[in-house]
């Protein structure tokens, strides 16, 4: 495996694409279709691919965040804060910015540049055409979250088993009121162990069922963060997802998570928990939660 790895790499390094060579005969691209060739065409395919994908992030991820931050700076959305009582100070917003900048250049860059190579070998087409429709799309990236869903509950778990809580996870849970971007701020090896989860999904889809498209991929990912920064937005709104899809973590599941350190150990969905009893805690302290505001509201 790792002597066919080398081999995909030394090939996909000394090649350029192009995409006369990869068009179907008589088929006409879409405009989509044509955009996303022309990032490839006369290019590496390897890291054309990778700078893709870097940028990607680091747009979807920063500019997620964005929304929540500047929530932060007006009254109006006070109410929906999660833990109204803690504040997001600059020094907090720092510190958790200098230890993303680390992370994604220097793990997930290169985690980002070896994926390609592996994921050839399992199926993942690039510039193969015709780009897939939503309706596959939308089954895959589904069965993605699945996937990446049971994996999280599983690795989380583990992660709180004491030396490992002391050793790698107590980082991420140094915000105890989460700000949308601590969504990542964690050890290396958490980063590297947790993506897998995300990664893993569309290889393994690749090997038992069918191949999947880069486009899909991005997607995925895409989709992906905008629920892990949401999940640490430490905001619920009346409009988030969990309130017309019960069975979505969201904020609410995940902030009880950070603030006792105990429970709610999914990321998107909240069966796991429901079935393997982590989350009497959480509702023990929701029911008490509306108790309070029910004899509030009583006075």
């Amino acid at each position: 495996m790792l002597e066919a790895v080398i081999e995909n790499v030394r090939e996909m390094l000394s090649t350029t694409v192009d995409i006369t060579q990869v068009m179907p005969a008589g088929y006409q691209p879409n405009w989509f279709e044509r955009t996303w060739l022309s990032m490839f065409d006369g290019r590496n395919e390897l890291l054309t691919f990778t700078v893709i994908a870097f940028l990607m992030h680091e747009t979807v991820y920063f500019g997620r965040y964005l929304p929540f931050l500047i929530c932060d700076y007006i009254p109006a959305f006070r109410k929906y804060k999660i833990q109204g009582n803690k504040e997001v100070t600059g020094a907090m917003q720092w510190k958790c910015l200098k230890s993303l900048l680390f992370s994604h250049f220097i793990i997930e860059g290169p985690l980002m540049l070896g994926f390609l190579p592996v994921a050839k070998l399992a199926g993942i087409r690039t510039t193969e055409m015709p780009l897939p429709g939503w309706q596959e799309m939308a089954v895959q990236i589904a069965v993605f979250f699945v996937l990446e869903d049971f994996w999280h509950y599983w690795i989380h778990r583990l992660f709180h088993w004491g030396p490992l809580y002391r050793g790698v996870h107590k980082i991420h849970h140094e915000f105890s009121s989460p700000f949308g971007m601590t969504a990542e701020y964690a050890h290396p090896l958490e980063t590297i162990i947790f993506g897998q989860g995300t990664i893993g999904g569309p290889v393994l889809y690749c090997k038992l069922v069918g191949s999947v498209h880069a486009v899909t991929m991005f997607a995925w990912i895409w989709l992906r963060l905008f629920q892990a920064i949401d999940a640490h937005s430490g905001y619920d709104f009346p409009w988030s997802l969990h309130n017309f899809m019960p069975f979505w973590a969201g904020a609410d599941h995940h902030d009880y998570h950070h603030a006792s350190f105990v429970n709610n150990f999914s990321s998107s969905f909240r069966w796991w928990d429901t079935l393997f009893g982590t989350d009497t805690k959480y509702h023990a302290f929701k029911a008490r939660q509306a108790k309070l505001k029910a004899e509030k509201k009583a006075e």
